[in-house]
């Protein structure tokens, strides 16, 4: 299933994610995202919501799909998943990020690529869990990281890979707020429009500043970070615990 579409609210457009079991990211998610953000911009929204379905905002990557890539496929795609990220980070829109269930890993990237992120009080976890499985960060993850959460927080939530729950997440900048489940997306799009309607050129003039220097340290890092994540990626201790993790995830379904 991939039913990932638009919903034009008011002013604001959102996007809800339905990609399959937990929002899983892999070459089709990549596809549809890019395709969806050129109908956000085609329709001249002022503001852009992405949020998940049921309890899955994203677990992040598709591990059962990606683990079979041989190294040249999989830093084609994660070369284009930090394009996609990227792009979403420099959006000259607001963009609110409705976190209504788990964002681990890739889908807590994505999260942290929008300008408010507004999560539900409900029994979920956010955060980036790769060291734990043995994979490192690449630079768009760690250069949004950097410049979205206070620099007391890189420890806990980029090197000891820990997942918090949604107040917790308040309390290391994960999340901007909680609100309770049956008022998230009321709450998000609401926000947006709050900063849709400031003056629109204005808005994209001040977030370029504050992101450009961002987005061209990502750049500039392209190169040697795909070695060196792919290093850890196809390490063997990131592949049996990738195994383990896929397991686990078999034995769910």
């Amino acid at each position: 299933m991939n039913a990932m579409q638009l919903e034009r609210i008011g002013e604001a457009v959102l996007l809800r994610m339905r990609a399959g079991k937990a929002n899983a990211m892999g070459p089709a998610w990549l596809e549809r995202m890019e395709a969806l953000l050129d109908e956000a911009l085609t329709a001249r929204a002022r503001a852009l919501v992405i949020t998940g379905y049921e309890g899955f905002f994203s677990a992040g990557l598709d591990l059962p799909t990606l683990d079979g890539l041989d190294d040249r496929a999989m830093g084609s795609f994660m070369s284009g998943f930090s394009r996609t990220m990227l792009r979403i980070f420099e959006l000259p829109m607001p963009v609110v990020a409705a976190v209504n269930g788990h964002a681990i890993a890739g889908g807590c990237v994505l999260a942290l690529q929008a300008d408010v992120r507004i999560g539900a009080a409900s029994d979920f976890r956010i955060g980036l869990n790769e060291v734990q499985l043995g994979i490192g960060l690449p630079a768009v993850v760690l250069e949004a990281l950097r410049a979205q959460v206070p620099a007391a927080s890189l420890l806990p939530i980029a090197l000891e890979g820990r997942l918090f729950s949604p107040e917790e997440a308040v309390s290391v900048g994960l999340l901007h707020e909680v609100v309770p489940a049956d008022r998230l997306e009321q709450r998000a799009v609401a926000r947006a429009m709050e900063l849709g309607a400031l003056p629109g050129a204005a808005y994209a003039s001040v977030k370029h500043g504050l992101r450009a220097p961002v987005a061209q340290r990502v750049r500039e890092l392209a190169g040697q970070d795909a070695a060196r994540w792919a290093e850890t990626w196809s390490g063997e201790e990131a592949r049996e615990r990738r195994r383990r993790a896929i397991e686990r995830l078999s034995r769910k379904k």
